[in-house]
C-alpha cells in the first residue's frame, strides 16, 4: 500500500513537472527551441545606412536572422522571399528580420540596401569587416566556407538556418530548411509570449 501511494505520487510529481515545463517553452512545429536561450558575444557591424550596428541594436524585440550574400543563387533569394511572407503572415508588429551578408568584397552597404528592400523594406541588413562576420557566424555556430570557380570567381557555401532571437537578443530557436510558411508563421506566434 505504501509502495503504491509512493508510486502515485511520483506519477503526479511527474506530470506537473512536465506541465511546469510545457508551460516554460513553446511547441514549435518547425523549429526547435533551446532549452535555454544563448547569448550573443559583443559585435559591431555595418547596417545599409553605413552606420554601427552592435548587439545592443538587437535588444527590445524579437528578430529573425539569417546569413546569406547577395550574389546567391537560390537558397538566399527564396528564404528572404519566404521571410517576408513570415513576417506578414505573423502579423507580430515588432519582429524584425536581419540579414548579415557573409560576402562583404560584394556586399557593401548600400548593394545590400537596395537587395533586402526588394524583399520587404523593413529587412535589416549588416556587412563590415570579414573578421567581424565570421567571429559573429561562429557566435550563432554557421559555416560559411569560400568556393574558389573557373576564370578566378568564387562563390560562398552557409548554413541555411534561420535563428530566432528573443528581445535580450539571445538565441532562442533555430529554423532549418525547408521553411513553410504556415507552419514558421504560427510557430512565431506561439513563441511570442517566450520572447
Amino acid at each position: 500500500m505504501l509502495l503504491a501511494a509512493a508510486a502515485l505520487c511520483a506519477a503526479l510529481g511527474g506530470y506537473w513537472l512536465a506541465q511546469q515545463l510545457d508551460r516554460a517553452s513553446p511547441r514549435l512545429a518547425s523549429g526547435t527551441w533551446l532549452p535555454q536561450a544563448k547569448a550573443l558575444a559583443q559585435f559591431r557591424l555595418t547596417d545599409t545606412s553605413g552606420r554601427p550596428f552592435t548587439r545592443a541594436d538587437l535588444g527590445g524585440a524579437p528578430t529573425l536572422v539569417f546569413f546569406g550574400f547577395t550574389h546567391c543563387p537560390e537558397v538566399c533569394p527564396t528564404t528572404l522571399m519566404k521571410l517576408a511572407q513570415v513576417r506578414k503572415r505573423a502579423a507580430l508588429g515588432s519582429l524584425r528580420v536581419l540579414f548579415v551578408s557573409i560576402d562583404p568584397q560584394h556586399d557593401s552597404a548600400p548593394l545590400l540596401g537596395t537587395y533586402l528592400h526588394a524583399f520587404d523594406p523593413a529587412f535589416l541588413g549588416l556587412t563590415g569587416e570579414p573578421a567581424s562576420i565570421l567571429a559573429l557566424a561562429a557566435d550563432f555556430g554557421v559555416a560559411v566556407n569560400r568556393v574558389r570557380l573557373p576564370g578566378g570567381e568564387y562563390t560562398m557555401d552557409h548554413s541555411a538556418v534561420v535563428f530566432l532571437l528573443d528581445a535580450r537578443a539571445r538565441i532562442a530557436a533555430i529554423f532549418t530548411p525547408p521553411l513553410e510558411v504556415p507552419a514558421l508563421a504560427a510557430d512565431l506566434r506561439r513563441a511570442a509570449p517566450y520572447l
